[in-house]
């Protein structure tokens, strides 16, 4: 989600432009999902975090949050509700979810940690080289990005669910999927970034 933009809706400033406000519903959507992070940990620990109950209502706080994610940009583009908020927050509301998710699925010992740790440390490594390419310009989110990120929301939605043992091999093989798009992904935006990074070196120098 981006800056202030001439859009149909928000307050029109001096020269007529015309402002996104900050509290708009895209920027609301994103702002619910961080408040459901904190309810879907309570419902995944309580009960020992292996009462069906409450793994189904974990499931189901986890599974509105996800929608969230994608209504919220859909919405913003859709109506012109793209604001500096919402690009800053959207991302950490998505890593919050998903990271606090993977992490409490390993804290009750249902997925082994290194899954955890390699889904975590492929999203903060991403992170890190959007700030090393930020004034060369914006990699734009991929297919394969957004096809790891519905991968991930799935296998960690199924880890949730308390199915019996039998769903475990569909289980790891959701996971599996995921974690190869994570690493695959992961090693596309690697290569972009250098890119970038490097074709903006040579336009600095002012060469072709």
């Amino acid at each position: 989600m981006s800056g202030a933009v001439e859009r149909p809706s928000g307050t029109a400033g001096a020269a007529g432009e015309t402002h996104v406000r900050t509290l708009n519903l895209a920027n609301l959507l994103t702002i619910s999902r961080l408040a459901l992070v904190p309810l879907f940990l309570l419902a995944l620990f309580l009960g020992s975090g292996h009462g069906d109950g409450w793994r189904w209502l974990a499931a189901a706080l986890f599974a509105v949050a996800a929608v969230t994610d994608q209504v919220d940009g859909w919405v913003a583009r859709r109506y012109g509700l793209i604001t500096d908020f919402g690009k800053i927050a959207d991302p950490i509301a998505d890593k919050a979810l998903t990271g606090s998710a993977l992490v409490g699925l390993s804290l009750l010992g249902e997925l082994p940690w290194w899954v955890t740790i390699v889904i975590a440390a492929r999203e903060i490594g991403i992170t890190l080289l959007r700030f090393w390419v930020i004034k060369h310009g914006v990699i734009p989110a991929s297919r394969g990005g957004k096809a790891k990120t519905m991968a991930q929301l799935v296998a960690i939605g199924l880890f949730l669910l308390p199915l019996p043992a039998v769903f475990d091999p569909v289980n790891w093989s959701v996971m599996g999927l995921a974690l190869v798009l994570t690493v695959v992904t992961g090693l596309d935006y690697v290569v972009r970034a250098v890119r970038l990074r490097a074709s903006g070196r040579r336009a600095e120098h002012g060469e072709s």
